[in-house]
C-alpha cells in the first residue's frame, strides 16, 4: 500500500508527543527508583533463563523447561476454552433471542448467575461440587490410564501430560463455562443490533425464522460481534491464570512454583507479566489486522 498524506500525518511526531513521552518515561524511572529503594531487594536475574530451556543429557538436545511448558499449556488452554466458550456462547446467545420462553429463562439464568459471581468463587464451586462428579462419570482418568502410546502422545501435544489430563479438562470446562456467559451476551447484542426490518424483510420472502437468522441476520451481526469477541478472548487468556488455584500446571502455576523454590519472587512476577503481555499483545495485533481486513472487504 502506497503511503498517503493521511498515513504520514498519523505518524508525524510533534513537540507535545515528545513532552508527554518524556514525562511518562521520567515518571516510570522515578517510580522504579523509589520502589527499588523501598524494597531493598537483592535482584538476581541470572537464575531465570535456565527455566525457559534446559539441556537434556539423555536426549542430547535442548528441551523446553517449566516456563515454556507453562506458556504452551496456557496457549492451549486459552484456544480450547475459547472454542468451547464460543459453542456455549452461541447456543446461549441464540436462546436469549428465542421466541420460546423456557429457552430465554434458562439462558438468562445461566448468564446472570455466571456474570454476577466472582471468578474465584465460580471456579471453586465448579471444581469441588461439579467437576468431582463429572470427571468419574466421563471416565477421563480411565481413558488416560488405558490409552495407547499414540493417544498419549496426542493428549500430550494437544492438551497436557496424560497423568494430569482429567485435572486439565476440569479447568478447561470451568474456564469455558465462565467465559461462555460473556460470549453469549456479546452474541445476543450482535444479533439484536441488526434492525428488525431485516427480520421482517426475510420473513416476507417466505423464509423461516431459522433461515432468516442463518442467511440474513448472522452475516450482518458477525461484523459487530468480532471486535468484542476479540477483546473477550484476550480477557480469557488473562483469566486462565485463575485455574492455577486448582493445580492446573499452566504458566502462573509453574512460575509460582519456581518462585517458591528459588525465592526469586519479583523476577518471576516480572517475567510472568512479560510473557502474558507477549501473548495478549500478539493476539491484539492479529485481531486488529482481521478487523481492518473485514472493514476493507465490507467497503
Amino acid at each position: 500500500m502506497k503511503p498517503t498524506a493521511g498515513n504520514l500525518d498519523r505518524w508525524k511526531i510533534g513537540w507535545l508527543d515528545i513532552i508527554v513521552t518524556c514525562a511518562v518515561l521520567g515518571a516510570l524511572f522515578y517510580l522504579t527508583y523509589r520502589a527499588v529503594g523501598v524494597l531493598r531487594y537483592d535482584w538476581n536475574w541470572g537464575e531465570i533463563p535456565q527455566y525457559f530451556f534446559r539441556y537434556d543429557e539423555v536426549e542430547g538436545k535442548w528441551v523446553a523447561n517449566l516456563l515454556v511448558q507453562g506458556f504452551l499449556t496456557t496457549a492451549r488452554l486459552a484456544i480450547w476454552a475459547a472454542i468451547l466458550a464460543s459453542i456455549i456462547g452461541l447456543a446461549m446467545g441464540l436462546c436469549r433471542v428465542s421466541n420460546i420462553l423456557f429457552l430465554r429463562l434458562v439462558s438468562r439464568a445461566y448468564v446472570e448467575l455466571v456474570r454476577n459471581l466472582p471468578p474465584l468463587v465460580f471456579i471453586f464451586i465448579f471444581y469441588f461440587f461439579i467437576s468431582s462428579q463429572l470427571t468419574p462419570l466421563l471416565g477421563l482418568d480411565d481413558f488416560a490410564r488405558n490409552a495407547s502410546p499414540t493417544s498419549l502422545k496426542i493428549i500430550n501435544i494437544l492438551f497436557s501430560e496424560p497423568k494430569l489430563f482429567s485435572n486439565y479438562m476440569a479447568g478447561l470446562f470451568c474456564l469455558a463455562l465462565f467465559e461462555g456467559a460473556y460470549f453469549a451476551e456479546i452474541i445476543r447484542a450482535g444479533i439484536q443490533s441488526v434492525p428488525k426490518e431485516q427480520w421482517e424483510a426475510g420473513e416476507s420472502m417466505g423464509l423461516t425464522r431459522l433461515q432468516v437468522l442463518r442467511y440474513v441476520v448472522v452475516p450482518q451481526a458477525f461484523r459487530n460481534i468480532v471486535p468484542p469477541l476479540a477483546v473477550q478472548f484476550i480477557t480469557l487468556i488473562k483469566d486462565s491464570a485463575i485455574v492455577s488455584l486448582i493445580s492446573i500446571q499452566e504458566l502462573t502455576f509453574l512460575a509460582m512454583e519456581i518462585a517458591i523454590s528459588t525465592t526469586r519472587f519479583f523476577e518471576l512476577l516480572i517475567t510472568l507479566a512479560i510473557l502474558y503481555f507477549v501473548i495478549c499483545y500478539s493476539c491484539a495485533l492479529i485481531f486488529n489486522r482481521l478487523e481492518k481486513r473485514m472493514a476493507r472487504a465490507h467497503q
